[in-house]
């Protein structure tokens, strides 16, 4: 496993660009970003001939096929460039080109031509001319570094939050939701854009694969020789009339490790150092006035959370092969004798069922387990008070149907009792969910990616709830349901793709009619991204909560960044960005779109999120402390005392 962590501020150490946002592509920020115009660090092989200008290239065939050669060899690279084609494409990159005996150049070359967007093991003479090409067989779709392949067990099609057989990860890449990853087999067929038209070129190249995506559709990859070093070296091919720009590359052999950073709101605890699971939550377990922490298997007993229990067996995961079951935690007595339980989910054969661990009163033993509900297929799960009557449910997706359970009051050990909220012509995103009242008739709705479910009267269950069309992006962690701006009508805060980027506040609006819609107020994009709230981007907002952070009495949001989500693979975008941990500030502010902006304060730099956080005050001083477990342990985050001073004025 990599102990070490990518810094946005490392990319700084060749400073070609003044800001991250022009040198940054979307999902990395390269080392460096050609931008001259001149051909300086380039050579070129063979009869094309090439031009540079305002960071440009153009590439004529005319008098025959050639390459453009960087002088830098790398071994495990990104590499990022836009083509266009005047006719039909016959270009490609070579990677990892090293000199053979004969002065030629041998290494791994991506084909973009028409017809022919393959990988292959390609050899050329001293001339740049073509000596040998072979097809190289098709690689996993992500590779996976020096962790080796994922377990079989884990890498099998259908394990919720696995990549499906062949490595391609799950979860929505984009802040508009697109597919996940680069390369992966579960995305569009690559195609080459008409001539004229730009081409958008991500490769990855790293350990034994190298992988590709064309205009956000995967290439073809190819299983490759780990030990390949060399240049870079791109391809016109005869008659070829080419230009090329914001040719950039970012090496990723090396990476630096985050001088640790937590804010001056709150103080840091760490519970424990290892990977137990995804989620954590605090209930009073044993019955002596102070608010314990379940995470994984333990139960770490305040005040001073020095002695964990084991309430079931368990034991600790590497995160960079393998999936812990934990994706949730819940505490609550469910069986009314005075003693909080607790709920846990399990790994199944593709599902996540959730079991009840009835808690034995304080006696130092395991806790009796049931089945309360099988069949889960979403990572997120709620647990929150839905129907109304003064107890919280599981709300949660499972067999192609959002779902909530409660547990059967005269015996809360048999299978939970379940209610339908959608039919099965609605599909389930494993990601996103809010429970809030959209619409102000007192009773609580679900709110989805797609849209919302009105909750009907009482008396009219037994049918799908009414569903109600909107696009609050791809599938995050949990949505706020608040009024942001102060208008009286409840909006929706959510993260956009849980596996790739972005942040988005929607404001309600109502016609004359009262018919209601939402208008879209960005808060963090990607990396190219032009207006991320506070120079702030990180990816993978997997989890978030919502509380007054700051005391000003409007709720904010916790969101930070889950690592490892997909194991120690390159599918999901930045997976060695730093694992931060920030609140959102909602500032009402008449002068931003919408009538509120968000502030974001970094809570800590190397802890993130799993798939929950709750927000408590653990230590009943009145500030809300934050709690939470990821692939790096779990954490406590004490809130000071105090309301914050204002944030900062927006930027003009």
């Amino acid at each position: 496993m990599r102990i070490w962590q990518k810094s946005v501020s490392a990319v700084f150490s060749v400073a070609l660009l003044g800001s991250v946002s022009l040198l940054a592509q979307k999902d990395f920020v390269p080392d460096t970003v050609f931008s001259g115009s001149t051909l300086a660090g380039w050579h070129a092989l063979g009869d094309a001939t090439w031009k540079a200008q305002d960071g440009k290239i153009a590439a004529s065939g005319a008098a025959g096929e050639g390459w453009l050669v960087s002088d830098v060899k790398l071994q495990d690279v990104r590499v990022f460039l836009r083509l266009q084609c005047a006719a039909g494409c016959n270009s490609g990159v070579l990677l990892r080109a090293s000199k053979t005996k004969d002065n030629g150049l041998h290494g791994v070359f991506v084909s973009l031509a028409e017809g022919d967007l393959a990988t292959y093991d390609l050899t050329l003479d001293a001339n740049g001319k073509e000596v040998s090409k072979v097809k190289l067989p098709d690689a996993p779709s992500e590779s996976i570094g020096i962790g080796g392949p994922p377990p079989a067990a884990n890498a099998a099609a259908g394990v919720l939050g696995a990549p499906p057989a062949g490595g391609a990860p799950r979860g929505a890449g984009g802040p508009a939701g697109a597919a996940a990853g680069r390369g992966g087999r579960g995305r569009p067929q690559a195609t080459l854009a008409p001539a004229g038209s730009w081409n958008t070129v991500e490769l990855l190249a790293e350990a034994g694969s190298v992988n590709g995506s064309l205009n956000d559709a995967g290439i073809s990859g190819g299983t490759v020789s780990p030990d390949g070093f060399g240049t870079i070296a791109i391809f016109a091919g005869k008659g070829s009339d080419l230009h090329i720009e914001r040719v950039g590359y970012k090496d990723i052999n090396g990476e630096k490790s985050v001088i640790e950073s937590t804010s001056t709101h709150f103080t840091k605890r760490r519970l424990n150092d290892f990977y137990y699971g995804w989620s954590a939550v605090a209930a009073d377990i044993n019955h002596n006035g102070s608010m314990d922490v379940v995470s994984g298997p333990f139960i770490y007993e305040a005040p001073d959370y020095t002695v964990r229990r084991l309430y079931r067996e368990g034991r600790a995961y590497n995160p960079s092969k393998e999936y812990a079951p934990d994706m949730i935690n819940f505490a609550y007595d469910f069986n009314g004798d005075g003693w909080p339980d607790i709920l846990a989910s399990d790994l199944e054969g593709g599902q996540r069922p959730i079991d009840l661990y009835i808690n034995p009163k304080g006696e130092p033993r395991r806790w009796e387990k049931s089945r309360a509900v099988n069949g889960i297929s979403t990572e997120l799960v709620l647990f929150k008070d839905i129907d109304g009557d003064g107890k919280p449910e599981i709300i949660f997706g499972g067999g192609g149907i959002y779902s909530y359970a409660k547990p059967d009051p005269s015996n809360p050990s048999a299978p939970w009792l379940i209610t339908h909220i959608s039919g099965p012509d609605q599909r389930v995103n494993n990601h996103g969910m809010g429970v809030g009242d959209i619409n102000g008739d007192g009773r609580m709705d679900l709110i989805v990616p797609s849209g919302w479910f009105e909750q009907p009267p009482p008396g009219q269950t037994g049918k799908p709830w009414t569903f109600h069309e909107a696009n609050f992006g791809g599938g995050g962690g949990e949505m706020g349901i608040y009024d942001v701006n102060g208008d009286g009508l409840p909006d929706v805060v959510t993260s956009l793709a849980a596996h790739g980027f972005g942040l988005a506040w929607f404001e309600q609006k109502r016609d004359a009619q009262g018919n209601i819609s939402f208008v879209r107020h960005d808060i963090e994009g990607d990396f190219s991204s032009t207006d991320n709230a506070g120079g702030v981007v990180f990816s993978q907002p997997h989890a978030s909560a919502f509380a007054d952070m700051d005391g000003d009495g409007i709720p904010d949001m916790v969101v930070g960044k889950s690592m490892y989500h997909h194991l120690e693979l390159w599918g999901d975008p930045d997976p060695y960005g730093p694992a931060v941990l920030y609140v959102y500030r909602t500032v009402r502010d008449k002068s931003a779109p919408g009538g509120a902006r968000f502030v974001p304060e970094l809570i800590d730099n190397h802890s993130g999120v799993g798939s929950a956080i709750q927000i408590v005050d653990l230590n009943h001083d009145g500030a809300p402390d934050v709690v939470s477990q990821s692939v790096l342990g779990t954490f406590v985050f004490y809130g000071k005392k105090g309301k914050w001073p204002p944030p900062a004025a927006a930027a003009k």
